[in-house]
């Protein structure tokens, strides 16, 4: 296969294609390389016409609670008293920066999926 610049949707279908059959392909082999510079051109297309948009702040946080077993009354400590909890967990209430400080911090929710609701 002639390696060139991904231009359509024709041409990413068939360089994924291509990468399907190089899956098995060793590394530093001449197979390898090829599928090297394939997944690169492809990550580079997706980049630009499959973009991924951050989470929504709040679900963010739904998901890290559920992920480590928490409940509303576990975010207090962190957001303030239920009534805030409750706000911002029914998106009537913006984050605040500290609020986003703590979640990040005591939580490791990333800060990128917390932004966008910054008071």
């Amino acid at each position: 296969m002639t390696i060139a610049p991904i231009k359509t949707k024709r041409d990413y279908e068939r360089t994924l294609h291509r990468i399907e059959h190089l899956m098995d392909a060793k590394p530093g082999t001449k197979a390898g390389d090829e599928l090297d510079v394939l997944t690169t051109l492809v990550e580079s297309y997706e980049a630009k016409h499959y973009p991924l948009c951050p989470p929504d702040p709040i679900e963010a946080i739904k998901f890290r609670m559920d992920q480590l077993g928490m409940t509303r009354k576990d975010l207090e400590a962190l957001l303030g008293g239920r009534g805030r909890v409750s706000e911002i967990l029914a998106k009537k209430r913006s984050l605040s920066l500290e609020m986003i400080r703590r979640l990040h911090g005591r939580l490791h929710i990333p800060l990128e999926s917390l932004i966008g609701t910054a008071a």
